[in-house]
Parts: C-alpha cells; sequence; structure tokens
C-alpha cells in the first residue's frame, strides 16, 4: 500500500533504523536479511532525498532530517497500532501480554510488590517487566518500548497523561550507633553540618534534594558518599555518623533489617507526588485501563499494611 508514493510498508523499516542507527540490528529485529534492509534504506533515502543514517567513524549516525522524523514515524506507528492491533476488551484470567513498567528501585519495593501479588490473584499468565530509571524515561513511552511510569510529578512530561497515585513524605535515617540516635535528637542546625548519604538516580536532569537544599539554605550539603540506589542509601549508613533523607515508607522497610533510627525533618521538606503515567495514545488500552486501576488498589493495599506511626 502506497501513501503520496511512499511504500507504508518502509516506515516500519524506518521507525527501526532511526531507533538502532544500524542496519544489522534493524534486520534482525524486523526477521530480515541485511541486504533487503539495506534495499529498504535506499529507497527511503530516495524518497525524502536525504541520507537519514550516515557512517561516522565505525558507525551510523542520523542526519538532522532522519532526526526530524524519528518521533513523528514512531508517534504515526503507534496511532496505526493503538487503533488497529489493539484489543478491543482484556481480560486478564486469558491474557499473556508483557506489561513494560518503568520505576525505581524505590517503587519496586513499595508499591511493586502489591501490584504482582494483586495481579496474580486475577491471573497467572500476565507478566511484568520492570525497567530502571535511565536517562530521559519518556522516550521509552514515545517508542513503545514502556506501558507505564511510575515516577515523581517532577519528572512527568507534559505531553502525556498522568493520575496521582499517592504522595509520600521524607524522614531523616541513621544508624542505631551514630551520635544522634545515641542522644535521642536531630537538630536542623546538625541536618545542616552532618555528612550525608544522598541518592542521585543515574542521568536524571530534573531538580533533586540537593537543589530543595540549596534553595532554602543557599548552601549546599555536605554530601559524604552519593548512590544511585534508593534502597541501598540505607546499608551506606551502617557504623556511620551519616545521615540520609529517605522516603518514609521505604525507611520503614530498611529498618526491619537494619539497625537504624528513624528521625521527623528538623525542617518543613514538601511531600513527593509520585503519579503514573502512559501515552496519550494509549489512554483508551483496555489492558492499561486494568493496569492502571491495579496500581491504585494495590496503593490501598501497601497503606493498609503500613506503620502509620511517625518516624522516632
Amino acid at each position: 500500500m502506497r501513501f503520496q508514493n511512499l511504500d507504508l510498508n518502509l516506515l516500519v523499516a524506518l521507525d527501526v533504523l532511526l531507533r538502532e542507527c544500524s542496519i544489522s540490528r534493524a534486520a534482525e529485529q524486523l526477521h530480515m536479511s541485511q541486504p533487503a534492509m539495506s534495499s529498504a534504506l535506499a529507497r527511503l533515502r530516495t524518497y525524502f532525498g536525504d541520507e537519514l543514517l550516515v557512517p561516522v567513524g565505525r558507525k551510523l549516525e542520523l542526519t538532522s532530517r532522519a532526526e526530524s522524523l524519528k518521533e513523528a514515524v514512531r508517534d504515526v506507528l503507534m496511532r496505526v497500532d493503538n487503533a488497529i492491533a489493539a484489543a478491543p476488551e482484556f481480560n486478564p484470567a486469558e491474557s499473556d501480554r508483557k506489561f513494560q513498567l518503568i520505576a525505581s528501585d524505590y517503587t519496586a519495593v513499595t508499591l511493586l510488590p502489591h501490584v504482582l501479588a494483586l495481579a496474580q490473584k486475577q491471573s497467572r499468565t500476565v507478566r511484568f517487566d520492570l525497567i530502571p530509571l535511565l536517562d530521559r524515561p519518556q522516550r521509552a513511552l514515545e517508542s513503545g518500548d514502556a506501558d507505564l511510569m511510575v515516577i515523581p510529578r517532577t519528572y512527568a512530561w507534559p505531553d502525556h497523561p498522568t493520575e496521582l497515585l499517592f504522595e509520600e513524605a521524607f524522614c531523616c535515617v541513621v544508624c542505631n550507633d551514630s551520635s544522634f540516635a545515641r542522644s535521642g535528637a536531630l537538630t536542623a542546625k546538625q541536618y545542616e553540618t552532618a555528612g550525608h548519604v544522598a541518592v542521585q538516580p543515574p542521568a536524571m536532569d530534573k531538580p533533586t534534594l540537593e537543589t530543595w537544599f540549596r534553595q532554602r539554605y543557599l548552601k549546599a550539603r555536605r554530601v559524604e558518599a552519593t548512590t544511585f540506589s534508593f534502597v541501598g542509601a540505607p546499608y551506606l549508613l551502617v557504623g556511620t555518623d551519616r545521615i540520609a533523607t529517605m522516603h518514609v515508607r521505604l525507611a520503614r522497610i530498611a529498618r526491619k533489617s537494619l539497625p537504624l533510627t528513624l528521625f521527623p525533618l528538623p525542617t518543613p521538606m514538601p511531600p513527593m507526588e509520585q503519579m503514573q503515567q502512559w501515552h496519550r495514545h494509549r489512554t483508551r488500552d483496555p489492558g492499561l485501563i486494568w493496569l492502571r486501576g491495579l496500581m491504585h488498589e494495590a496503593v490501598l493495599r501497601m497503606d493498609a499494611g503500613a506503620d502509620q506511626n511517625p518516624p522516632d
């Protein structure tokens, strides 16, 4: 089939070529031979009057024209897929669908166990693939490589819909052997001058706790250790006199297995709003509607069994 003299089958090849920047990988993904993919690229170059992919050293890179086509081509294919290929209804008991979720290790420990437990009650065949938060995770939504993101509102993309799942407060966490735990108090002055363990998710370009602290106190915290992992942060406190500022739900889980003491923050900090986000063209996807509802149900289950007492 052709549209304005373009073989529409070539759009699929173009989409993969623009994402992979490799003829061999694109051919493998579409189960084509390399000569066939090279022929498709040659036809695309003729149609667009542009090289699209050019050799730079030992790899191929996109031309400016190809860069401008990348999101548009993906958008068109996603529209077609959601309008034609999506099932008219979703029955979890009969589905073997795999949902791809982008989430931090914080979410994987606090919320997702409840999501998977609830899902298993409805289906033994639905599967989940958890994808870590990487640089610009929104690209995975755009490319169709992720179905849903569970992220703070700060990281949500304005081009796609979101729903609030829950709010999360913060607390201070120290080792039981620390001077703070022994004294039974943590003052604002101590918080300002103490050494800290900080979490910096990989390649995130959004404001972090350090940004908030500098804006409030007009100076940086004394960060003595940085980790990419929210779950790993409390382990780095053991045997030290450092402080970690952590999500309350995660801190309560951590102190069940580690010698930790929790303190309220000595200064007010706005709560984190945890959102779920999906591609705008998939709002009516029956499977995603089911999953989004499951997320809300999991939040209720998560908090029903949680320790509701404030930090020590």
